[in-house]
């Protein structure tokens, strides 16, 4: 229940980084036009992701009103969903504890923590794909309409949340699970079929959707050019394009093959030097002939792992789609370590993590000098007061150093949502110019952005916002006075062509995404930050 408040704790925090105001900016979209098959941002035709994530904000949008907090609540859904599945098969193969403790190192994960405030595709991938995978081995040992419907919708769901390759992770824990038990044959069983074949069926709307906005319209500019095939781009561009680095949509580096193996090591904290050594454990055994109580998890989630590893395209949230197979790997080793080595290893590999998480929380928050320090003595307090029910009432070692590690990062978890957030979202000019934008007499003014980079603006506005390309801001024709949003940047360049326009207010920013150290330390912040505008011409 405590990782659960801590999971939650961030839902009404505003938006710091781009990705999630551009998302749900285009669910607002949905709700504003009417319309749940086309996805549009600034007004324009938007083809990046598939559509299931923003049907699901868009209803969440419908039932409570559009707000952060609607935004992320579809996503805390399936992150609840993928706590439930992942108990469901790990209680299944291990036990009921080792479910438990699987359940916990997932909800108590770094990255998952943090995924939860700053909200992607990546929780709902969490319980789509567990979800398809325990049905799909219930389907394995026996054919029921419960099981095919709901491995078909679920894999359905994952496919129109982040494309096709998300069945690597799903199928290919099935096939770990038939080729390590031996039992190939099973792949000829008329199921499978069924199963793809009723997924296909459940993935339509996403096909449909697609082609009603895109392919339907050839005179459409997409990516710079016209005949864009939406459903070309779903099944293939915006798959392998982005994994050789070479599409539309691209990153100035390419990626490492050993990105992920680092960043697991805080993504995946505390439990990430445990994962590797569980990983090596199983290896060994398999190598051995040795029978593990099942191969989903270990097949599934060092297969998707290969493929983010060996993709150019790499971000630091990818992973987390398989942290519940990572954490039902790893939670066999937190439950039983067979030899005095493996005792201490776990040991000091937890007690690392359990000294470090407070250390760098109070360092922390001794540079971020917020202005109320409520919340930082609650966090303290409830670490201690947690630390010492730990020790006195669980007698085990192991056991207790497992709990320890929980509060730990949980102590970290809730100082970055109840206070780290609410100390540096206020920088974020975007939400700021847009708040003022919706107040009295502005509210009547067209909104505009003059880069499409802006979506936390999009988002907080009350309006529809248009976009205005920088090069064009001098011949665009306005039917009305405009109202529009412009960073430091825009400003420049604007005064360098001897633009005619009229501030009507400007708003402290911190102008990127990557946390800075200047950033953090109060003393140092005002180096970081520039300003963003509200203007009109």
């Amino acid at each position: 229940m405590l990782a659960l408040a801590v999971n939650f704790a961030g839902i009404k925090a505003r938006f710091f980084t781009d990705d999630p105001g551009l998302y749900a900016s285009i669910a607002k979209n949905l709700v504003y036009k009417k319309d749940f098959l086309q996805l549009f941002t600034y007004n324009q035709d938007w083809l990046d992701k598939p559509h299931f994530p923003f049907w699901a904000i868009a209803l969440s949008y419908k039932l409570f009103g559009i707000s952060a907090w609607a935004y992320r609540l579809p996503a805390l859904f399936f992150f609840c969903l993928s706590l439930l599945y992942t108990y469901l098969f790990t209680r299944k193969y291990y036990g009921q504890e080792i479910g438990g403790m699987a359940v916990l190192i997932l909800a108590t994960a770094l990255n998952v923590q943090l995924g939860n405030t700053d909200v992607r595709a990546e929780p709902y991938l969490m319980g789509l794909i567990i979800g398809s995978i325990y049905h799909i081995d219930r389907l394995r040992e026996r054919l029921t309409s419960t099981d095919l419907v709901l491995a078909a919708l679920l894999t359905a769901c994952a496919v129109m949340t982040k494309g096709i390759f998300v069945v690597a992770a799903i199928y290919g824990s099935l096939l770990a699970q038939l080729i390590f038990t031996n039992n190939l044959k099973g792949l000829l069983s008329f199921k499978w079929l069924l199963l793809i074949i009723l997924t296909l069926l459940f993935t339509l709307p996403e096909f449909y959707a697609l082609y009603s906005q895109f392919d339907m319209h050839p005179e459409k500019t997409v990516f710079d050019r016209h005949h864009v095939s939406g459903i070309r781009w779903f099944l293939w561009d915006s798959q392998f394009g982005r994994f050789v680095n070479n599409g539309p949509i691209s990153r100035k580096t390419s990626g490492s093959v050993f990105f992920f193996l680092h960043t697991l090591l805080w993504s995946f904290a505390p439990w990430c030097l445990l994962f590797y050594y569980a990983i090596f454990r199983n290896i060994k055994s398999i190598i051995r002939s040795v029978k593990l109580p099942e191969y989903y998890s270990l097949g599934g989630g060092l297969l998707l792992l290969a493929l983010f590893s060996i993709s150019r395209f790499q971000l630091p949230f990818y992973t987390n789609a398989v942290f519940p197979l990572f954490a039902i790997v790893t939670a066999p080793f937190c439950y039983k370590q067979v030899n005095e080595f493996e005792r201490k290893f776990s040991q000091i590999a937890q007690w690392i993590f359990i000294v470090l998480f407070p250390l760098v929380i109070i360092a922390l928050n001794y540079l971020l000098r917020p202005d109320s320090s409520l919340f930082f003595i609650i966090d303290c307090l409830l670490l201690v007061l947690l630390a010492i029910l730990i020790i006195n009432t669980v007698t085990d070692t192991s056991r207790r150093i497992f709990f320890l590690s929980c509060a730990s990062v949980l102590f970290a978890g809730f100082y970055l949502s109840t206070v780290f957030y609410e100390v540096i979202a206020p920088y974020k000019g975007e939400a700021t110019a847009a708040c003022y934008a919706n107040q009295g007499p502005l509210e009547k003014f067209p909104a505009y952005s003059l880069r499409a980079e802006n979506n936390i603006f999009q988002f907080y506005c009350n309006r529809p916002v248009d976009l205005v390309p920088i090069d064009q801001f001098q011949s665009f024709k306005f039917t009305t006075p405009p109202l529009i949003f412009a960073t430091q940047a825009s400003i420049d360049y604007l005064r360098s062509k001897h633009a005619n326009f009229r501030i009507v207010r400007s708003f402290i920013n911190y102008p990127q995404e990557n946390i800075l150290p200047k950033f953090i330390n109060k003393a140092t912040r005002g180096q970081v930050l520039n300003r963003v505008y509200l203007i009109t011409k």
